[in-house]
């Protein structure tokens, strides 16, 4: 009975939730559907992945705004972004997307261009926190973006593997099934590199970022920029861009 209860609250606050966000959508004139939104998920990374893709397209001369971030976006935060990005006449919308936001509806009925993942982390949750938690992380891939893109060395991956983009889906990672395969890695103690490989192409990529997380992101990155046409040359000059130290607070 009480399971009843509260599967019956869950659904009313899901309602309202999506209420909320159409009204949202509404009142801004639904900016999200001249956009091309790149939303990024995982248990880290989420930030510096949206951060490299932002200077790929910066270097490609694309019109991008970006709203990247380790805390949770609101519905009201969200929505003004998209508003805001549509007024400055961007092409590309980046943005993170945690659990949190995603369990809320915050991203219901919005076009997904790009659904892409860093990881997934569930060392620190019990078994029934993993459960909402990957189901959360799936509602993102259930939103019929146009392209998927996954970690294909990640330990979860057979439970993201079925999902797919509607034009394409690209793995990533050091495993030989990956699209775009990380073929060697160094670290150093102010940066670090790697040589991808996608299709008959190869190029190295290189950071001021440091540890090996990196080399991941960085391939998610190029994963995500190649799904958008852009060349391994820009990929690398906007990869090599980023500075951290350089980046607003507003938008770590």
């Amino acid at each position: 009975m009480e399971g009843n209860k509260n599967s019956g609250k869950n659904h009313k606050r899901l309602r309202l939730e999506r209420a909320k966000v159409k009204l949202l959508a509404a009142y801004y004139g639904h900016p999200a559907r001249d956009l091309r939104l790149i939303c990024i998920t995982g248990s880290t990374g989420k930030s510096t992945v949206a951060h490299y893709v932002h200077e790929i397209l910066r270097a490609a001369n694309q019109p991008v705004a970006i709203l990247a971030s380790d805390n949770d976006v609101k519905a009201s935060v969200l929505h003004k972004f998209l508003n805001d990005a549509w007024k400055a006449k961007a092409t590309y919308a980046i943005i993170t997307t945690p659990a949190a936001a995603l369990d809320r509806e915050t991203f219901s009925g919005l076009p997904i261009y790009v659904a892409a993942l860093t990881d997934f982390i569930p060392s620190s949750l019990n078994d029934m926190d993993v459960t909402g938690y990957l189901n959360a992380k799936s509602t993102l891939f259930r939103m019929n973006p146009e392209v998927v893109v996954l970690n294909r060395d990640d330990a979860h991956y057979p439970d993201f593997s079925n999902f797919r983009g509607k034009n394409e889906t690209i793995t990533y990672g050091a495993s030989s099934d990956s699209d775009m395969r990380i073929d060697f890695s160094k670290l150093y103690r102010k940066g670090a590199e790697a040589s991808l490989v996608c299709g008959r192409q190869s190029f190295t990529v290189a950071s001021f970022l440091t540890g090996e997380p990196v080399i991941s992101y960085m391939a998610c990155a190029a994963a995500i920029a190649t799904a958008l046409n852009i060349s391994p040359a820009t990929i690398s000059e906007g990869i090599a861009n980023y500075d951290p130290e350089a980046t607003p607070a507003a938008t770590k």
